[in-house]
This record gives structure tokens, C-alpha cells and sequence, in this order.
């Protein structure tokens, strides 16, 4: 291969950067509709299938437990084995077992289902990010990244009214049969995108684009075939999230102090500390540990996500619950003010992407967190009588503050690794949302329903009455949790504030 070569298939991929991007939007998308639609079609499709309470509770922590706990490996497998070739994989897995979901005859079948549809999900929420960073010139990058984001935020905005759709006015196996002819006409377009990437990665490591020397075509066969994958600190990765999310998930209704919440806590503690002493003493972790300790970029950007994730994720959810317990609003008027907060992430997620192309991640992305601390404290001050002008304003400021924060965070934590790493760090980013996620449900849920007592948890997540004593409780306890979030997200900005000066790379 002459020296020429390199620019030339780099620019065939670059050239169909247009197309990478509509292709993982597609991925995106269905992995955060089947995220919230299932959420809407629970009441009827678990007396269809006669679903127990804990079943129920399943259907929806098996999706996300299973995105949680392949992301990182599965990260690291796509930067060696092809990001495409694994997104394309995913999007396979996710139609078939969307097919396999609607196919349920009981509540056993669903749960593993939906379990092989997040893995699924997890193959093409690493790559994606991954695949538009690879496809667009830095000087784009947080524009792909940011609209790229609008398809997943559209997903999260269109579950709850498509899945209402289509449980009102026909069967609830529509909600996962839908994903398949998607599915089908995804892997038909990205089959002939897949022979370009692999040009285009072989060019990079001959040419030396990936953070290495250049090297030899045959020599570049030798160290790909020598580098041995880290098993064992996959499995201790994986299990040790597991072990930290499975908990979060259900302690609203095991309690914070009961066996299983403290057992498994603990059990996540110890396994992590197992895995950060195996990964810095093998030769090719799973993890490479030196972007947690020596990038400051990328250590930055995923703590300041993990914090926003935490902050922001259970305030939807219990302003929700907030809207129909203290204010007695309908499911469909509080469903149409919740819009707006999406809605402004979807819109807006682009235009801040291409901000932070022009100055920059850090200014975006702290201020973005300080405004939505100020919208968290405007909910605070919520009252069973406050107009719906005021919930729109404190939402959309909401919003507004996240999108200013997302895309160009996942741009600088995108920019900050080497081309080799693309997947990995998209996977670690997606691991601190799922993560955030979760403490999100779990810490705001456990100070909303601090009054409510050991029933806490079903009046929020089951819809169970709460009494008037309770709605009086539960107003306070909201309070207390959006000042909570405020905090955090503040938090969140101080840390985006150290990430370091721009960097311009891949």
C-alpha cells in the first residue's frame, strides 16, 4: 500500500459520514423506545400473561441490567473485532429477540427475551457514539455526536404515547414486533457500510492513526492475533455490576437496610476492588485503567455524567408521580407536560454539539449543568396549586441545561482517547448513565418516600392510594429530592469545570 492510500479510504468512510449517522440514530433510537414503551404496556400485558408482582418488576430491570452490564466488554471487543460489524450484530440480536418478546407466553420467557434484547441494545449503544466519532472529522464531531443523541432522546419522548397507541387500539406484541422490519432494513443498508470501515480501521493501524507506530500489514496481523482478551476481568466487571445495579433497582421496595440491598452493595464493592488490582497487572485489561488515572479529560467527563445522570434522570420520574398524587393531574396532561424537558433535549442536543465544536466541551457543558440546577430548584418549589406554566418553565429548563451538557460531553470523552479506544469509551460513558440512572431511582426515591414508611415504594412505582397524610408526606420528601438533585448537579458542573482545555483528535 503506498503512502497515498490512508487519505483516500479515509475520506470513503468520512464521505458516508451522512449515512453512518442516520444508520446508529436507527440503533439509537429502539434502544431507548423499548427503555420506556414496555413501561406504558406493563398493566396490560402482565395480566395477559398472568405475571407475578416480582415478574412484572423484572421485565423492565432484565432490558436495562443486561445494557449495564455488557457495555464495557463489549466496548473493548468492538475496537478490535470491528465497530460496525458488532453494532450490526446488535441490531440483529435486538430484532430477533424483539421478535422472541412478542412471542411470550409467560413471564420467564419475557424476562430472558427482553434480557438477550438489552444485550442487543448494549451492542449498539457502545458502537454507535463510536462509529459517528470514526465517521466525522473532529471539526464535526460534536454536531454527529449531538444528533445522534436527538435520536435516542426522540426514543425516550415517543415510548410512553406510541406504547399507549398501540395497547389501546391493538395487541400488546405490536410494542416489540414493530422493531423488526426496522431491524431488517438496518442490516440491509450497514452490510456494504461494514467493508468500508474495515478498510478504513486496517488503513489506521498500517499508518499508524490509532496511537501506535505504523506498522506492516503482517506485522499489524501478528499483534491483533497475539493480544488475548481479558476474561476474568470481564466476568468480575460484570458481575460486580450486577451486583451494584440490581440493588438499586429494587431497593425501593427491599429497603436500604434489608440483606439482600447490603449484601449485594457490599458483594459490588469487593468485586470491583478484585477487578482493579487483576486489570493493573495483565497486559491487555478489559479496562485500561491509565484513562481513568492520567486522562483528565475522560475521567472528568464520565464522573460529571454519572453525576448528571444521577441528578436528572429521577426528576421526570417523580415529577410524574408528583403531578398525579399532589396535584390529581390525569396520566395524559402530566404525559404532555413531561414533553417538553425531551423535547428541548431532542431539539437542542445538535445545536450545543455544534457549539462545542466551534469553543470548546467545557464552557457548554458546565454551564449547562448549572442551569438545570436551577430548573431541579424551581421544581422544588412546586405546590399541589402551582399552575402548569410554572411545570413547563421549570421542565424545559431542565431540559435546556441537559442538552447544552450531553453532546458535548460525549464529544470531549469521545476526542480524548485514541481511535483504537472509540468503543471502549462509549461503552464506560454509557455504563456511568446506566449507572446514574440507578442512583438516581434509588437515592431521590428513597428521600421522596422517607414519610411514606415500608409501603413507600409501591406508592410510587405501583400506583397504589396514598392517603392525604401520605400526599402531604410524599410533597415534602419531592421537595427535599429536587433540592437534592439541584446539589448534585452543581456538583456535576464543578467537575465538568476540570476536564482540561480542549482537544482536537482522531
Amino acid at each position: 500500500m503506498n503512502q497515498h492510500a490512508f487519505p483516500t479510504v479515509e475520506s470513503e468512510f468520512r464521505r458516508q459520514r451522512w449515512r453512518v449517522l442516520s444508520l446508529t440514530s436507527v440503533g439509537m433510537f429502539m434502544g431507548t423506545l423499548d427503555g420506556t414503551i414496555v413501561s406504558v404496556a406493563l398493566p396490560v400485558l402482565s395480566p395477559a400473561l398472568g405475571l407475578s408482582y416480582s415478574e412484572a418488576l423484572w421485565v423492565q430491570a432484565a432490558y436495562l441490567l443486561a445494557i449495564s452490564v455488557f457495555l464495557i466488554p463489549l466496548g473493548r471487543l468492538a475496537d478490535r473485532y470491528g465497530r460496525m460489524r458488532f453494532y450490526l450484530i446488535g441490531i440483529g440480536l435486538f430484532g430477533v429477540f424483539s421478535l422472541a418478546c412478542s412471542l411470550a407466553t409467560n413471564g420467564v420467557f419475557l424476562i430472558i427475551a427482553r434480557s438477550l434484547q438489552g444485550l442487543g441494545a448494549a451492542f449498539t449503544a457502545t458502537t454507535s457514539p463510536a462509529l459517528v466519532t470514526e465517521a466525522f472529522p473532529p471539526s464535526q464531531r460534536g454536531r454527529g455526536i449531538g444528533m445522534n443523541a436527538s435520536a435516542g432522546f426522540l426514543g425516550l419522548m415517543a415510548g410512553p404515547p406510541l406504547g399507549g397507541v398501540i395497547v389501546t387500539h391493538t395487541d400488546w406484541r405490536w410494542i416489540f414486533l414493530i422493531n423488526v422490519p426496522i431491524s431488517i432494513i438496518t442490516l440491509a443498508n450497514g452490510w456494504l457500510l461494514m467493508r468500508a470501515e474495515n478498510r478504513h480501521q486496517k488503513a489506521a493501524v498500517i499508518h499508524g492513526q490509532t496511537g501506535r507506530a505504523a506498522v506492516a500489514p503482517a506485522q499489524a496481523k501478528k499483534i491483533h492475533a497475539s493480544s488475548a482478551i481479558d476474561w476474568p476481568g470481564a466476568a468480575l466487571l460484570s458481575t460486580s455490576l450486577v451486583a451494584l445495579v440490581v440493588p438499586l433497582t429494587f431497593v425501593p421496595f427491599w429497603g436500604w437496610l434489608s440483606p439482600p440491598t447490603i449484601g449485594l452493595l457490599a458483594a459490588s464493592v469487593v468485586l470491583l476492588i478484585v477487578f482493579i488490582s487483576v486489570e493493573s497487572r495483565i497486559a491487555n485489561p478489559m479496562l485500561d485503567l491509565k484513562l481513568v488515572r492520567y486522562n483528565r479529560a475522560f475521567a472528568a467527563g464520565n464522573l460529571a455524567a454519572l453525576l448528571n445522570f444521577a441528578a436528572g434522570y429521577g426528576v421526570t420520574v417523580f415529577t410524574a408521580i408528583f403531578l398525579e398524587v399532589v396535584q390529581g393531574a390525569s396520566p395524559q396532561r402530566t404525559g404532555l407536560l413531561l414533553l417538553i424537558q425531551p423535547i428541548f433535549m431532542a431539539g437542542l442536543s445538535p445545536v450545543f454539539g455544534l457549539l462545542s465544536d466551534r469553543i470548546g466541551s467545557r464552557a457548554p457543558a458546565t454551564g449547562g449543568m448549572l442551569v438545570a440546577a436551577a430548573g431541579m430548584a424551581q421544581l422544588a418549589y412546586l405546590s399541589a396549586s402551582s399552575p402548569s406554566w410554572r411545570v413547563l418553565l421549570a421542565l424545559g429548563t431542565v431540559g435546556l441545561g441537559m442538552a447544552a451538557f450531553g453532546s458535548p460531553n460525549t464529544s470531549s470523552v469521545m476526542g480524548s482517547v485514541e481511535r483504537s479506544q472509540l468503543s471502549l469509551a462509549a461503552g464506560f460513558l454509557g455504563t456511568m448513565r446506566t449507572v446514574g440512572q440507578s442512583i438516581s431511582v434509588a437515592l431521590l426515591g428513597a428521600v421522596t418516600a422517607s414519610g411514606l414508611g415500608p409501603t413507600g415504594g409501591r406508592v410510587l412505582f405501583l400506583g397504589e392510594e396514598a392517603s392525604h397524610t401520605a400526599t402531604q408526606s410524599f410533597a415534602s420528601g419531592y421537595r427535599t429530592a429536587m433540592f437534592l438533585s439541584a446539589g448534585i448537579a452543581v456538583v456535576s458542573a464543578a467537575v465538568s469545570l476540570v476536564r482540561g482545555p480542549r482537544r482536537i483528535t482522531q
